[in-house]
């Protein structure tokens, strides 16, 4: 359905994989990047709601990520700077159905849930 290289690792969504869990019933929730968002909407026989979850604030993003302690700091800066650019990206108009800034985590949660 999508893929990426990033940082030195693939990822990716297995179009079966959506297909099998969709036959069961279930709502698919992908975790992917602005790549991955682009080739999915590419996709015209996809029927799909997209939601950009943002931090408060880019430092916020940076404090959480370096708080987390699991990173080298290359990891870190190639994330903040990729970041970058999908912050941008949020912003293109049709690009996303939602943003949803994610400052209060039961608020976020409680948003989220609505909207899918």
């Amino acid at each position: 359905m999508e893929h990426a290289f990033f940082n030195g690792n693939y990822y990716g969504t297995s179009r079966q994989t959506i297909a099998d869990q969709t036959a069961k019933g279930l709502t698919i929730i992908l975790e992917v990047d602005m790549e991955g968002v682009k080739q999915i909407k590419g996709d015209p026989n996809f029927d799909a709601r997209y939601v950009f979850v943002k931090p408060p604030s880019f430092e916020a993003l940076e404090a959480r990520l370096r708080s987390r302690g699991t990173e080298k700091e290359e990891s870190v800066r190639k994330r903040l700077d990729q970041a970058k650019i999908e912050l941008q990206y949020a912003e293109t108009a049709g690009a996303y159905d939602m943003i949803l800034v994610n400052d209060e985590l039961e608020r976020s949660r409680e948003q989220l849930r609505e909207f899918v």
